[in-house]
């Protein structure tokens, strides 16, 4: 059996791993929170999309690179970004969920006016999803639009709303049809985040950042012309962007990269005159963990497979968020056992390892199991949608 990649792939290999040896000292070092893209991240997205090592299928029409689908360079641009340990170019939830969904279900005007501007940079979006009382059950929001004069007037509240105390755009999802079911009469809006009457409330989280916020608006005027798909029909356009998000939550190339970084802290650190790594127990968990990122890996190149031939992966799709999010927290606790009492320090302290990052990122990661849809939902839906199991019983509402 030949695994090998052959000819053309090894060609574009060498040709990538010579434009990181070259370029690598314009990227910007891998970050912790999140903060609007400033110049340098900007640049180095420009160069990479121009040699289409980020941004890759998106039409050029639109600011992308244009290439045809790829499943092999897609996996050798993963694999050498991760071995480099060299920042692959800006992600979040413009580029990783509002793009795909404007693709898929806007129209060619916001194609052409969001796109372009939002994978390079300079839009930086947010997404108004969760409510109080609508977070498991999102399509029971109650954030309502009224039509004026061309516009929606929208009013009501908005919860977790991750990055929107610095956010140029929002992608929100609001009720504009009431005396229609729950899952209809919802509208997915495009929001412009300078406009009167709304308000963005910061809420610290136990890694000491404001990460999230909590959104008002009050008579909040949107252009009509600012809705994705069909009025009413936003709850399809929401799944869409809700099935990129899961996925990008579970990326295995960020995990890949942890890896990589808990390798070294085995390598560095001793115990008792010995590295950890000579340690079987340390060496146990970090080899099991590395099989479960492997898995995690292919099993998104299936699914990417699945993509490329129009298929419907079904509970295949379902369990990426689930298993990355846990996963993730799984290689932190790995990295902060192996810190010892040392992992307990936070940044500022001299003595802190890793700049205080993966004490960050363990309690970062505590919110991404319960963000984007908690692990227990995420469990309900693998069972119910995906294996067809008996749906989880309701309590009666009580009068």
């Amino acid at each position: 059996m030949d695994l090998s990649y052959g000819p053309e792939y090894e060609d574009f290999r060498a040709e990538l791993r010579a434009f990181i040896e070259k370029n690598q000292h314009k990227a910007p070092p891998p970050g912790m929170g999140m903060k609007h893209p400033e110049a340098l991240e900007q640049d180095w997205q420009k160069l990479l999309i121009e040699h289409g090592y980020t941004c890759r299928t998106i039409p050029k029409k639109y600011g992308g690179y244009g290439a045809e689908p790829d499943i092999l360079k897609t996996v050798i641009i993963q694999d050498e970004f991760t071995r480099a340990n060299v920042n692959s170019g800006l992600s979040g939830q413009g580029i990783g969920m509002l793009v795909p969904t404007l693709l898929e279900n806007g129209n060619e005007q916001q194609r052409e006016k969001y796109i372009r501007p939002t994978i390079y940079g300079e839009i930086h979006w947010c997404q108004g999803y969760s409510e109080p009382g609508a977070g498991s059950d999102l399509a029971s929001l109650r954030t309502n639009a009224r039509v004026e004069d061309g516009h929606f007037i929208i009013n009501g509240q908005k919860i977790w709303t991750s990055g929107a105390h610095f956010a140029d755009m929002c992608f929100i999802l609001v009720r504009t049809e009431p005396e229609k079911p729950k899952h209809e009469g919802i509208s997915y809006i495009m929001m412009d985040m300078k406009t009167p009457g709304i308000e963005v409330r910061p809420l610290v989280t136990m890694t000491g950042a404001a990460e999230f916020n909590e959104t008002f608006l009050t008579d909040v005027k949107v252009p009509v012309e600012n809705v994705v798909g069909k009025r009413g029909e936003g709850w399809k356009v929401a799944n869409t962007t809700l099935k990129h998000e899961r996925g990008m939550l579970g990326d295995p190339s960020q995990l890949l990269s942890r890896i990589e970084s808990i390798l070294k802290i085995l390598q560095n650190e001793t115990l008792d005159g010995k590295r950890l790594i000579e340690h079987a127990m340390y060496r146990d968990r970090l080899i099991a963990a590395q099989a479960k990122t492997e898995a995690l890996k292919f099993h998104s190149l299936r699914l990417l497979s699945h993509t490329l031939k129009n298929e419907d992966p079904g509970v295949s799709r379902l369990i990426v968020k689930y298993y990355g999010t846990t996963l993730s927290r799984e290689l932190s606790d790995i990295a902060l056992e192996a810190l010892g009492e040392l992992g307990q320090l936070y940044m500022g302290s001299p003595h802190v390892r890793s700049h205080g990052s993966w004490q960050w990122r363990n309690m970062f990661d505590l919110g991404l199991i319960i963000g984007g849809g908690t692990s227990q939902i995420q469990k309900n839906i693998i069972s119910e949608r995906g294996l067809g199991m008996p749906r989880e019983p309701k309590l009666a509402e009580t009068k």
